[in-house]
């Protein structure tokens, strides 16, 4: 297995985190009669703490797929190398920083961290289309 291919499957491991940490807090706020019930009435509005994590889970689902996409088109096409490796490292690592930073509700900084890692898609994205 390629690091390339490692990094996904811990970028995945952070997706399963996100999605358990905020149902965890969620849960926490409806009751858990609520939670394992129809749902058919309404919930009371997430605590800001929730919310900003609901926020971050969806943020990361929206570049999340072009992540995997890339990293596999990278590893069938034997274009893995450099631009990969550093990609992959730097979107996992801005991942993991965001979400904190996004919980916090720290404003400016969250939002460079995730420019660092649309670069990191921007790397990956380089190393396939490179001629």
């Amino acid at each position: 297995m390629t690091t390339e291919l490692m990094l996904l499957g811990w970028t995945l491991v952070l997706a399963l985190g996100q999605i358990l940490l905020t149902a965890l807090l969620r849960d926490q706020e409806t009751g858990m009669a609520y939670s394992m019930g129809p749902r058919d009435g309404a919930a009371p509005p997430p605590r800001p703490v929730t919310a900003r994590l609901q926020r971050a889970q969806a943020n990361l689902f929206e570049t999340l797929p072009l992540f995997a996409a890339a990293v596999l088109v990278a590893h069938v096409a034997g274009r893995e190398g450099a631009l990969t490796l550093w990609g992959c490292w730097l979107y996992l690592g801005a991942r993991i920083a965001y979400l904190p930073l996004y919980a916090a509700g720290i404003p400016v900084l969250r939002s460079l961290v995730w420019f660092a890692s649309l670069a990191g898609l921007v790397l990956l994205f380089a190393a396939i289309l490179a001629p």
